[in-house]
Formats: C-alpha cells, structure tokens, sequence
C-alpha cells in the first residue's frame, strides 16, 4: 500500500492530497465558507439534482436554459436532454424534449466556468462507493476504467443478479454502473450500496413532490466524506487527517459504509501539510516553470484558446548525443505533463511542444510515457499522434476552472497580462497562520495586518470563521487594514 491521502480541514477550505510513494499525485479543495452570490470559489456543485424550470429553448442551438436558482441558468444540450424525450432517435430535437415553462429534474455535470453557467444532463446519476445507480435509464454497465474483458463480462453478471435481488430497493427501470472499486466487491457489499443509493432516489422524489422551481433536491457528499468514498481504496494505505472532528466524520461515514477502512484513518499535525512540504508545492503550481530532475523544465501557459506546454533542456547534455539528449528530457517532461495537468485542473486543448526527435521509435516511447503518466487521471481525455515537429495535442474534459483562475484574479498592475493572488486566496493563507499561531499560544490575541481587500473579506466571513478558529484554540483575533500589498500580511500574538 504506497498511497497516502492527506486532509487539511481548516478553517473556511478543506484540502486533500493524494500522494503516490511520497509524491503528490492528485490535489483537490473545497471552500467551507465565501459561498456568496457571483463568488467564484464556492463548493462545486456537481451532482447537485436540482428541480429546475425551463426558461427559454432555442432550437437554433438545440438546447434549453433552465432555471436552477443560481446566478446563471444552467445549461441543457439536446444529448442530456433526449431522456426526457417519449421515443428518442438521431431526429429529435430539444423542442420534442422540454418546453418554456416547464419543470423538470437536473443534475449539474460542470460546475459554472467564467460567464457561462452550469451545464445539466436530465439523466441522473447517483454515485456509492461500488456502484452507481441510474434511475430511468435500465441495464448493467462497467466502469471504462475496467479493461480486462472477462472481469467486465463477470461483472455485468454480477449485476443483473444484483438487479434482480434488490428489485424492491431500486426503483422500477433502475440501471446500475460498476466503479473501479467494485472489482472484488461480494453481493452482500454490492447491496448494501444499492440499498443507499435506492434511498437517496425515494428521498429525491419524496421532497420533489412539495418543492417549488428552483429547488435543490439532493447534494452529494460533503469533501471529507466525498474523499472516502472516491479516492480511498485497496492501495491506500493511511489516511492522515488534521482535524479530530474531520477525523470523526471520517470515521463515522466509514462505520457506515466502508467498515474496513476505519482503521486507516490517523490523527495527523495541525501543520501536516508544511510537514509533508506540500505547502511549497502547492504554491509552485501558479508558476509557469516546473523543474525536472534533469535540469530541464516545462513551462506550462494557458490562454482563453488553450495550454500551451514547452519542453526545454536546458544545460542538461546526454553523453550518447543530441537524441539521446533531447529522448531523455522529453521523456521526464512526458511524466511530469501528465501530473501537471491533474494537480492544476487544466481542461480544454493542451498543445505540448516536445523536443524534435529524429527516430520515430524514441517518438513513440514519449507518447507511451505520457498515456502513462495520463492514465491516473479520472477525467476523460484524448491524445494525438506526434507530429514531425514534436507536437501533441491534448483534449481533456473541463469540469471546473482550473487552479490558476479560481485562486488568482486579473493584475491590475500590468492591465491584467499577469495574475495576482485573490483576496480570498491570501485570507485563507491567513487563517492557516492563525491556525498554527493559536496551536503554539493558545488563547492568545493575535493580530492580524493585511491589505485592505484581504481584510473586507476576512471581516464579511468573520462569523463564520470565529467558531472554528475557537474550535482551534485561538483566543480573540483582530484584523487591521494596513499598508500590505499582495499576499504579504503579519500575523502577531499579543
């Protein structure tokens, strides 16, 4: 077992980490507070089922705006919508399918992005730990994640058995997906997830019933207990958690649904993540440059079209020649995109400059090495051949703003070429120093100084903030507008 995940339950952001034999794999975080209208870094929404209402279709692009209670209206494109529709077929269109006015059931598929507002799929999908049911959409699928052909025919076995036993738990037309985690599974723990997930469903048509347009009817898991149910598996050999009422959430929800892995579940360090070194790292992830271990780097841009990903050597020189060279940076560079692009959220067309090769068969290794490396990820994605000049092209599924834009705004400084740390940002850097300040001189006062922004910010979630920095051990906490620019701030115990 060489996984680790890692949990920093702060004040106002929980952050998990995946490390794979030491090294960060995967990182995810979640706002706790700042949810206010228009605010960019809310929790995501994603597989939120929402009773939305219809409020325009425009056959023109074959969709329809509906009407889900946020700042935007979300979108529905015809092949989310064809469900609704009595016959379905390549004829129909989305005025066949939801009309003006109309109530219906949503569930967010991509959280807002930039202007555009949520997008929604009419098919409703609920995800467990094993399984993942699909009310009104029959039959027995396996996860592509699966590859090996008899496990998949095994499964889909499996689960026309399980169909079959829980006929009175699922509801009528009920189909069930297999996760990744449900190779190995017994029918009894396949049930057991069944069982939840036909609950979850009668809860949803219980409370749609009395609720009026827009009302959200069902939010999946809070990050804590999201994380237990996605990320930890067989390999994870340690969950180390920062918080001990994060700790017992954990452990309640694994009490509950995954027995065995309560005892993975360690109190860690209120400093876990500065102990691991994964606050530098993290704050390396708004850099351009990435080292590697070579003495080369890729430097990582993105612009509103796409990312662009350039390989240098930098001084690096291979004894066995310029190929040689330009085989061993590429293939380390091949590695490191493929992380990159997890740990930073990129979606959309990534274009990656290699260095030119000479032998197709060395081309080949590199773009072996880079399916690897993208291999871990869970989002779905293409990859292109190499061109003759080193080029490939990357298509990766844009579930949510990338790292970059949900934690820095527009440089006012430079007429918004480059990017500064948000306001929100630099407040919860603050609150992890106060946490640790109040840890070392509990129930003292500490003052803190930042710029003026950082402080409005600090001040307008300041009731949110004040139990869980008490919860903490930190006694009054005052917050003054001083001359601080950027991220700067200071943090004094009195």
């Amino acid at each position: 077992m060489s996984a680790e995940i890692l949990i920093n339950a702060g004040v106002g952001e929980i952050r998990i980490a995946h490390l794979c034999r030491g090294r960060l794999e995967e990182l995810s975080f979640e706002r706790t507070i700042g949810g206010e209208e228009g605010a960019r870094h809310c929790h995501s929404h994603i597989g939120d089922v929402i009773l939305g209402r219809v409020q325009r279709v425009l056959p023109g692009m074959q969709a329809a705006f509906v009407d889900i209670g946020m700042e935007r209206a979300g979108f529905l494109g015809l092949r989310e919508a064809k469900i609704l529709a009595r016959q379905a077929n390549d004829d129909t269109t989305i005025s066949q399918c939801v009309r003006e006015g109309d109530g219906l059931l949503v569930q967010v598929i991509k959280d807002p992005i930039g202007d555009k507002g949520a997008r929604l799929s009419a098919g409703i999908t609920l995800p467990g730990r094993l399984l993942v049911m699909t009310p009104g959409q029959d039959g027995v699928a396996v996860s592509r994640r699966i590859e090996d052909e008899p496990q998949r025919e095994s499964l889909i076995a499996l689960g026309q058995e399980l169909l079959t036993q829980e006929a009175q738990s699922l509801p009528s037309g009920a189909g069930i997906i297999f996760r990744t985690a449900a190779q190995g599974a017994s029918l009894d723990e396949l049930a057991l997830d069944a069982r939840m997930l036909g609950e979850n469903w009668r809860c949803i048509q219980d409370r749609a019933k009395t609720a009026r347009a827009p009302a959200t009817l069902y939010r999946d898991l809070g990050p804590i207990e999201r994380a237990m149910r996605d990320v930890v598996r067989g390999d994870v050999g340690r969950v180390l958690i920062d918080d001990a009422g994060a700790v017992e959430a954990a452990r309640a929800y694994c009490r509950k649904v995954m027995p065995g892995a309560e005892t993975r579940i360690e109190l860690a360090s209120r400093k876990l993540f500065e102990e691991r070194g994964l606050e530098e790292e993290i704050a390396g992830l708004s850099q351009p440059r990435v080292p590697l271990p070579c003495g080369g780097w890729i430097t990582i841009e993105t612009t509103e079209a796409l990312t662009a990903v350039d390989v240098n050597s930098g001084s690096f020189i291979q004894s066995g020649g310029l190929e040689e060279t330009s085989l061993a940076v590429n293939l380390e560079a091949a590695a490191e995109v493929g992380r990159q692009i997890r740990l930073r959220g990129i979606g959309g067309l990534i274009v990656v400059d290699f260095i030119h090769l000479g032998d197709g068969a060395n081309a080949a290794r590199v773009i072996e090495t880079l399916e690897q490396s993208l291999s871990f990820d869970r989002a779905p994605m293409q990859i292109s051949p190499m061109t003759e000049f080193g080029i490939v092209a990357i298509t990766r599924k844009r579930l949510r703003e990338p790292l970059a834009r949900r934690t820095s705004i527009a440089c006012t400084a430079c007429g918004g070429v480059g990017r500064a740390s948000s306001p929100d940002c630099v407040a919860l850097e603050i609150l992890r120093r106060v946490e640790h300040e109040a840890a070392a001189n509990p129930g003292a006062e500490l003052v803190v100084t930042a710029a003026p922004d950082v402080v409005a910010w600090l001040t307008r979630h300041a009731e949110e903030i004040g139990p869980g920095l008490a919860r903490r051990g930190a006694g009054r906490v005052r917050f003054e507008a001083g001359a601080c620019q950027g991220r700067r701030f200071d943090v004094v115990c009195r």
